[in-house]
């Protein structure tokens, strides 16, 4: 879907950021981060256009994304970021940390993904109306899915890229 998006808005580089520690989720919810690191690199090898970066990785403490992108306006002056977001998330935009500077700092593309039109969702911020809304192919999987799968033995490789699913049966991942 990165790839929808990024030919949807001819974008020349689409920043992948292993989040650090997302302060909504438990640590222990979480894959180490140093795994996260390395199945994100397996999953952007396929497109010239991915980079990741570890701006979250290497900050202590928990990571917002509204300090993230103002590091990366720091980063790269001039260049204009889009942060790239699933309704799920619009939805919920307004319970971010700094919504609103976050908004300032970013153009916000939402994903219309399973039917939905984040367009019939857009939170009460200053910003948040400019948004673009994206369609991307459907995918009928989420994270919990794949966990429940691998908990379960099952082949995974179907579900997510198998240099990812290499990774986590190597490593034991999402298994109770």
């Amino acid at each position: 879907v990165a790839a929808d998006v990024a030919d949807a808005l001819d974008l020349d580089r689409v920043l992948w950021i292993p989040a650090g520690h997302p302060p909504h989720k438990l640590l222990a919810d979480t894959a180490p981060l140093a795994l996260r690191v390395e199945m994100t690199r397996a999953v952007i090898s396929a497109d010239s256009r991915f980079k990741m970066t570890g701006i979250e990785a290497e900050r202590m403490g928990p990571s917002y994304t509204v300090e993230t992108a103002q590091a990366l306006k720091e980063n790269y002056p001039g260049a204009k970021l889009f942060l790239i977001i699933g309704t799920d998330q619009f939805r919920q935009l307004h319970l971010w940390k700094d919504p609103e500077k976050l908004l300032s700092l970013v153009e916000l593309v939402v994903m219309d993904r399973d039917g939905q039109r984040g367009r019939d969702h857009t939170p009460h911020l200053a910003g948040a109306e400019n948004a673009h809304f994206v369609p991307v192919r459907k995918i009928d999987i989420s994270s919990t899915d794949v966990r429940i799968a691998v908990n379960d033995g099952q082949n995974v490789t179907t579900l997510i890229p198998s240099a990812v699913a290499e990774i986590i049966v190597r490593e034991g991942l999402y298994r109770n």
